[in-house]
């Protein structure tokens, strides 16, 4: 099985890449600068708040997929988590 989750691994982190590198290469485009970064994080909502703390940001963006009722009670949501738990201002795009 550690052969699988490893695989699963290493697979996440290419597909992560891959669209960092997009995200990153449609920015260079436009002519905004732009930084990515890729943690891995056992809580995600922490690692965006770190992060953003860490290289000083002074607004988090992030989606909301709109989630409601026991859907969003029983999956949660890491736009949630990260809105109730830093004082950074976030931008939540819908």
């Amino acid at each position: 099985m550690s052969d699988a989750f490893a695989e699963h691994a290493e697979r996440t982190k290419a597909h992560a890449q891959k669209i960092l590198s997009g995200v990153a290469e449609q920015a260079r485009a436009a002519g905004v600068a732009c930084e990515t970064v890729q943690i891995e994080e056992d809580h995600p909502y922490e690692g965006i708040i770190e992060t953003a703390e860490g290289r000083g940001c002074d607004l988090i963006v992030m989606a909301s997929h709109g989630r409601s009722g026991i859907a969003a009670i029983v999956l949660g949501s890491v736009t949630t988590k990260v809105l109730t738990h830093t004082k950074i201002p976030v931008l939540v795009c819908h």
